[in-house]
């Protein structure tokens, strides 16, 4: 795919998460090659068109990037990636909280790209039904394919899309929501469940 404004942004925002721990382990020379090996990637990837998920594309580009870049392990990196991502400010500002997530308004917006990704434009791109909340969950989705998987995929290195799995409960508690899911691509399964709920506090 060609390199945008969109890749780029995302790729100075990851790197950015990790900044400081990385210079700090690997030496600021680890972080320049992670940057380039982003943007390789990057520029290998098949496009996905104008994706609404094209932030998850490229977190899956940047972790790939990580793991060559350190050569250490995925766990490692996992952790070391999911803790520049909490402690980052921007990240937390980006994510939003749940009422904006949730938002009753965003669900026709939401079906319509669910009816849109079944026609695969773009061979890389999700392909996702949504699910309307309800008693049991406040929103859901069943992701069909998986752009992270098949980025990962590409690039010889599949078994690094189950840590990508582990950050949507990240990104999710820190929204302020709470996300139960049985299955993964990832993992082997046929597709994603994901439900999230409102958190319950109690008073």
């Amino acid at each position: 795919m060609k390199e945008n404004a969109g890749t780029r942004a995302y790729g100075w925002f990851y790197s950015h998460a990790c900044k400081k721990q990385l210079k700090a382990q690997y030496g600021g020379q680890t972080l320049k090659e992670c940057r380039k090996e982003y943007r390789e990637i990057i520029r290998r990837a098949k496009d996905i068109g104008p994706s609404r998920l094209l932030s998850a594309y490229c977190m899956a580009a940047w972790f790939i990037a990580l793991n060559r870049g350190t050569g250490s392990s995925a766990e490692e990196n996992y952790t070391l990636f999911r803790d520049g991502l909490v402690k980052s400010r921007l990240f937390h500002l980006a994510m939003g909280d749940a009422d904006a997530y949730l938002d009753e308004k965003k669900l026709p917006g939401r079906l319509q790209w669910a009816a849109e990704s079944k026609k695969r434009q773009c061979e890389n791109d999700w392909v996702v039904d949504v699910l309307p909340g309800g008693e049991a969950f406040d929103l859901g989705y069943d992701y069909l394919e998986c752009g992270a998987c098949k980025l990962c995929r590409d690039e010889g290195c599949y078994e690094l899309a189950q840590y990508l799995c582990r950050l949507d409960f990240l990104l999710a508690d820190m929204m302020g929501m709470e996300l139960r899911r049985t299955t993964t691509i990832a993992e082997g399964g046929e597709h994603c469940d994901f439900r999230y709920s409102r958190k319950k506090y109690s008073v």
